[in-house]
């Protein structure tokens, strides 16, 4: 290390501040620190410590639209195999990942399913919409009926990212920038990434990727211009009609395939016509450079136009040209607008042609690229037409569902082109996620993660507790709390609730005369309901059953009073026989929603003004004319104004749930069966942006004669919550 050579002045001033507490000069970096970079970003609580967690992923559903038995014309062989009903068996299975994307990238990187992806030779193409407007990027307009309900943000969405905002830039970049060294190392050597941004981060997210990605690997800086036309301003600056999408690879050696753009008129325009001896427009270009062996072929092809001075000019034909190259300014592909075909009503969904020049330019056919931001699913959709294999993942429930319906409608209409497609798989990190907020180590023995968990357990019940606004009880065998004179229980952070731990609740109330009682929990065991309240309410047991939200693992969101703990909606389904066949019919739905209620909107509401709510189960449209009157209108008229989607696995328990895990004796990966099993998505109904119907009963399916068998049904509401319910039947 070389030697600091410093002058007394400066020895001075430096003890100086030490004394006095001060800050040193920005100077001293560089009189201190010389091996340090010269241009370098920096933030506040800056390290260069990147996110190591591996966290098994469980497979909650599998989607797959079954192929026919007969290929159609022109249908290419599949490169996976398929069942006897045309479901993809083995290959490749597209991954839908919903969950928190730093975990789920390290899980990624360090975990199994790195094998996985290295065997589709890594991933090609990574592209990002990170959110840079947090309060548009999460909230929705729902539609019911005619009228249009707008869904704010969960807790954890907003927290996750708007108070990132609030404490200014450098916590976004802190943010970003552990995510983008978890980016690179999961991308190919010949892999590329595009990020999109806009005016507020475009400087920041610029220095971030070339610090991380190196100064040799920036490709360009590409401009969106997204706007038709210059909007309105003010008068005091330009009209921010663009966004920018930064593109670095990760060495020298990336794939990168020439685009070219459609002619446009003004192209055209540019062009001569007179004398192309038929060959379509054309321009003079310049070619005294040219070989005369060069210029005597061009000749001869009669492509040569002499003028004065010595000129030598050669015929560029249009029809020449496979396009015109595409450069860094793109102005030939326009913003999505409300009455878009493509429009799914996601605030922040991009056009398809974006996606798919940014894909064909990086990738090619049968690449693995992703999307760690996903949003409305672009990328998922795209990459599928396109033949490349994908993963995207987001934090939104909202945004998970939205993609879902949209790889749905896209295997429907690639099934019916006669073309491939993939299955996919939606994911989580599940029960594993929760044991990491509280701070279970999942690679510990089993018996030692009991009683770790046992420990953390016990300090997340109280986080729990406050939130839901209850105090701490004693002397009960199961119940921790106390809220507004209702007992309160609290089911475990990594297992469902059970029947056999709700009837353990139900007999210490008969047994303490207890007749009011609620039941917390994350997950609640597969046909609970209704059933278990009915013989509750049958011993004189109020008994209510509320799921307990991913916000409580935030403190932030407890200390803010705004988790929101919901009733757990039930299913009420039908079979229908034929025979040896079944049909499944949706014939009841409840819900106990509240957002905001009607007595705060009306107080918050300006004469002439309307706005809209959730209040147990109910969504309401509340209005104040102009001389103050409050009205109410209940928007839900029936139960089906609920329901967004639903679908239907006929053989349940068919295929289990493994994950993949590293043993802590052996450090090999091993396979385990989690005792649950993964929804295998057969049918489904669902609302459109064009079609607002639901079909109410499924197709038929055909059973083995004297068997019992399982069927589990689906249902996602418009808020892309959902819950599940299982039924036997026999024929």
């Amino acid at each position: 290390m070389a030697k600091i050579e410093l002058t007394e002045a400066e020895k001075r001033e430096i003890l100086d501040c030490l004394e006095e507490g001060k800050p040193l000069d920005d100077k001293f970096r560089f009189l201190l620190f010389g091996e340090k970079r010269q241009v370098e970003l920096l933030w506040n609580g800056k390290t260069n410590e990147v996110c190591n967690v591996v966290l098994p992923f469980q497979v909650i559903e599998q989607v797959d639209e079954p192929r026919g038995e007969k290929k159609k014309k022109g249908q290419t062989d599949l490169l996976f195999s398929l069942d006897g009903r045309g479901r993809q068996l083995k290959g490749w299975t597209n991954k839908l990942i919903w969950g928190d994307n730093k975990l789920i990238l390290s899980s990624l990187k360090n975990g199994p399913m790195r094998q996985e992806i290295e065997k589709q030779g890594g991933i090609k193409l990574i592209y990002i919409d990170p959110p840079f407007d947090v309060g548009a990027d999460f909230s929705m307009d729902i539609q019911i009926g005619d009228e249009t309900f707008h869904k704010e943000p969960n807790i954890l969405e907003e927290i996750a990212y708007r108070d990132t905002w609030g404490k200014g830039a450098d916590s976004f970049i802190a943010m970003i920038y552990e995510r983008l060294v978890l980016m690179r190392d999961l991308l190919a050597d010949d892999g590329s990434i595009y990020v999109h941004c806009d005016w507020r981060l475009n400087s920041y997210l610029r220095c971030a990727l070339q610090e991380v990605f190196g100064e040799n690997n920036y490709r360009n800086e590409i401009i969106w211009r997204r706007a038709t036309g210059a909007s309105n301003t003010k008068g005091t600056q330009y009209p921010r009609d663009a966004d920018h999408i930064l593109y670095f690879s990760k060495s020298n050696n990336t794939t990168y395939i020439r685009q070219f753009s459609e002619y446009s008129q003004n192209t055209i325009i540019n062009y001569r016509y007179d004398d192309n001896d038929g060959r379509g427009p054309y321009r003079l270009r310049d070619c005294r450079d040219y070989s005369e062996e060069s210029i005597k072929r061009f000749e001869e092809d009669q492509r040569v136009v002499r003028g004065e001075g010595g000129a030598i000019n050669l015929k560029q034909f249009l029809s020449d040209k496979p396009g015109v190259t595409v450069g860094v300014v793109w102005s030939d592909i326009k913003d999505i607008s409300g009455h878009n075909e493509e429009s799914v009503q996601y605030p922040t969904q991009k056009p398809e042609a974006l996606l798919e020049r940014i894909i064909k330019a990086s990738s090619n056919e049968g690449d693995l690229v992703a999307d760690f931001f996903c949003g409305s699913g672009t990328l998922a959709e795209v990459a599928e037409k396109l033949g490349r294999k994908w993963i995207a993942a987001d934090l939104g429930k909202f945004a998970i569902h939205t993609t879902r319906k949209r790889m749905i409608q896209m295997q429907r209409q690639l099934k019916e082109e006669g073309k491939d497609y993939r299955a996919f798989e939606i994911l989580n990190l599940g029960k594993y996620e929760r044991q990491h907020y509280i701070g279970v180590n999942v690679n510990l023995r089993a018996e030692e993660q009991q009683k770790q968990l046992e420990e953390k357990e016990k300090a997340f019940v109280d986080l729990i507790l406050r939130a839901y606004r209850a105090e701490r009880v004693e002397n009960f065998q199961c119940f921790l709390g106390k809220k507004a004179g209702r007992l309160v229980a609290v089911g475990p952070v990594n297992l469902p609730v059970t029947r056999l731990y709700v009837e353990e609740i139900i007999l210490e109330c008969r047994q303490k005369h207890i007749t009011r009682a609620d039941v917390l929990a994350f997950e609640f065991e597969m046909g609970l309901f209704p059933n278990i309240l009915d013989e509750a309410k049958a011993k004189g047991i109020d008994l209510t059953m509320k799921y307990i939200p991913r916000e409580v693992f935030d403190k932030r969101a407890v200390e803010k009073d705004e988790v929101v703990f919901h009733d757990v909606s039930y299913i009420e389904v039908t079979p229908r026989y034929k025979g040896n066949k079944v049909a499944v019919e949706l014939t009841d739905f409840s819900v106990f929603y509240t957002q905001d209620t009607v007595k705060n909107a009306a107080a918050a509401l300006k004469n002439g003004k309307t706005k809209i709510v959730v209040e147990k189960g109910h969504i309401i449209k509340v209005s104040k004319d102009k001389a103050g009157a409050v009205k109410k209108e209940v928007l839900t008229k029936h139960w089906t104004d609920w329901i967004d989607y639903w679908s239907v696995d006929f053989d349940f328990e068919s295929k289990r749930e493994i994950i993949r895990v590293q043993d802590p004796e052996s450090g090999q990966i091993v396979e385990k069966w989690t005792g649950d099993f993964v929804f295998e998505n057969e049918w489904q109904s669902f609302r459109t942006k064009k079609d607002r119907s639901l079909e109410l009963k499924s197709i038929e399916h055909e059973y083995e004669k004297g068997k019992r068998h399982k069927i589990a049904v689906k249902v996602v509401d418009i808020f892309g919550n959902d819950t599940m319910k299982i039924i036997e039947v026999g024929v």
